[in-house]
């Protein structure tokens, strides 16, 4: 009883003691510390990386325009002002407006040809992580970008709706519609995910 009790109590602990660390972090940058940027990029990289990649589809690329991001992050950081939007949903819509403008300087390019195969990991992954990103490219872009700040950034809907500039209504239609059309895709693809029966 005193475990179940107690265990929402940590989780809400852990996640403000995160978001007083990452104000922490933020005041210092600001002030043109060098280890609050570095907590900062530790803290958030994983998560713009990700985010870019589905953008860009390109590991190798998303990992330069996150790179590319932080570099930048000691000028622009001071335009975050903490009162409009979280960090979190702040840092990830520099990464979209980065990895937009790449996709704009890179359009002229076929798709064929900056595409490359992922070599030497295990052939089952890499057949299931095809699968998924091509049942996400046939989505609808504004659908596929609430999927992926959803359910592998972790954002909630509502700073999914500021980092995209929508409304919360929209973000959970979105969402609806979105993972029903990615599972309409996977059966399509014969990629379904698998459910195991009861005995």
């Amino acid at each position: 009883m005193t475990s179940s009790q107690s265990e929402p109590d940590q989780n809400r602990t852990g996640h403000d003691r995160d978001s007083r660390l990452v104000q922490q972090a933020v005041a210092r940058a600001q002030a043109g510390d060098q280890e609050g940027l570095h907590f900062l990029y530790v803290r958030f990289a994983p998560d713009v990386q990700r985010y870019v990649n589905s953008v860009v589809h390109d590991h190798h690329e998303a990992e330069d325009i996150t790179q590319n991001v932080f570099a930048k992050l000691m000028t622009a950081i001071g335009k975050y002002q903490r009162r409009e939007v979280p960090f979190a949903a702040w840092i990830l819509r520099v990464a979209r407006n980065a990895a937009l403008d790449h996709m704009r300087a890179r359009r002229a390019i076929p798709a064929e040809e900056v595409r490359v195969a992922d070599v030497g990991q295990a052939q089952i992954g890499i057949d299931r992580g095809q699968d998924l990103r091509q049942a996400l490219e046939q989505l609808p872009v504004d659908q596929r970008e609430v999927l992926v700040l959803r359910h592998i950034v972790g954002l909630t809907p509502v700073e999914i709706a500021t980092t995209l500039g929508r409304t919360e209504s929209s973000v959970h239609g979105l969402h609806h519609r979105g993972r029903r059309s990615l599972q309409a895709n996977l059966v399509a693809l014969g990629a379904e995910p698998v459910v195991a029966a009861t005995a």
